[in-house]
């Protein structure tokens, strides 16, 4: 299955994206002056093969899973606050509910591990791999087996929001527990300590990121996670919502359908994704820059320049929905603004060069 969709990843196609920059440069501005908002709307042209793409239908993922590393003392949270939280999620009342009400986007939320579940919720699909991932301080979180299973999830997940005509997927997660993880897995790819990309994650004092910094210190020591080795790294000292996230990022990519990752969480999974498949990198997009410290080092390995800085460190996809009127602002500026031809503006040429 995984090989069908990893061959299916189309290349960006640099022509399309030359004809957006060629359109962008016909509007009543100075050539590039829109910066960035003009970078997105080409590298949107080249994803989806459509010079001027559509404002496309949005849709962030949840993935909610628990960590049996938890147990370490890791969070300044219990593990019952996942299934709290997904309830939440459910009833319309989390920070993700407002800020994708806000441009007009779905959100999906899919337990994919919760180990404390409230049953019965409306709207929240349940495709639970296992009750949350083993304490990997211990051994493995989980088997490949059960990687594969919830990167078949996420990929199941975003093939269908496609097919349903979705054109950009956030991705947001809930787990108690989860930076910690994403905190063992960036250590895997970066080759750095757990002390330089640790952080606080949901708030902890100084004795409680000790607590975290060692429990990653264990779980590398008694796992030997390989970068070279991707999913056995995702499986030995990863998350259900970070494999299914990553399953959403090469389902998305294999219909050429662009991936907005929220912070530190989202971006981990983004980078197990790449290192799978470097083909789905330039699907993925940087929404912002989390305050948590390796946040920055999982995005200088995806070569990734954020959109926003806003201090945040929620997640829940709630940069990605963000960023989304950042998508909608460029595309608007390909099909509402005036050319200078059509506004009787006097263009000036580039230079010769």
């Amino acid at each position: 299955m995984f090989d069908a969709i990893l061959s299916s990843i189309p290349e960006p196609d640099a022509r399309t994206a030359a004809r957006c920059q060629e359109l962008l440069d016909a509007k009543t501005k100075p050539r590039g002056s829109l910066g960035r908002l003009e970078e997105l709307a080409c590298r949107f042209a080249a994803l989806t093969g459509k010079p001027v793409p559509p404002l496309p239908a949005k849709a962030v993922v949840v993935m909610a899973a628990d960590h049996g590393v938890v147990e370490e003392g890791v969070s300044a949270y219990p593990a019952e606050v996942t299934g709290q939280m997904v309830a939440n999620f459910a009833r319309g009342g989390a920070a993700i509910n407002v800020l994708a009400r806000q441009v007009g986007a779905r959100v999906e939320v899919v337990d994919v591990g919760v180990r404390y579940p409230v049953e019965g919720l409306e709207g929240v699909k349940v495709r639970r791999v296992g009750p949350g991932t083993a304490n990997f301080t211990r051994g493995p979180a989980m088997t490949r087996e059960q990687a594969e299973a919830a990167l078949a999830v996420g990929v199941e997940v975003a093939q269908r929001l496609a097919d349903e005509g979705v054109g950009l997927v956030g991705l947001g997660e809930m787990g108690i527990g989860n930076t910690t993880a994403s905190s063992a897995l960036t250590c895997v790819f970066t080759g750095l300590p757990p002390e330089v990309v640790v952080g606080r994650g949901t708030g902890v004092d100084d004795a409680g990121l000790a607590r975290k910094v060692e429990a990653v210190r264990r779980g590398l020591e008694v796992n030997r996670p390989e970068a070279a080795r991707p999913l056995e790294a995702l499986a030995k000292v990863g998350g259900f919502e970070l494999a299914g996230l990553a399953g959403v990022a090469l389902g998305a990519a294999s219909r050429r359908v662009p991936v907005m990752m929220d912070g530190f969480i989202a971006s981990v999974a983004g980078l197990v994704a790449a290192r799978l498949c470097p083909r789905v990198t330039p699907y993925l997009l940087a929404s912002h820059l989390s305050v948590e410290v390796g946040h920055a080092r999982v995005l200088e390995q995806l070569g990734q320049r954020p959109l926003l800085d806003l201090g945040l460190r929620l997640g829940e996809g709630s940069g990605a929905a963000l960023a989304f009127g950042l998508v909608d602002a460029a595309l608007r500026v390909l099909h509402e603004m005036a050319t200078f031809t059509g506004a009787g503006v006097t263009d000036i040429p580039p230079p010769v060069r």
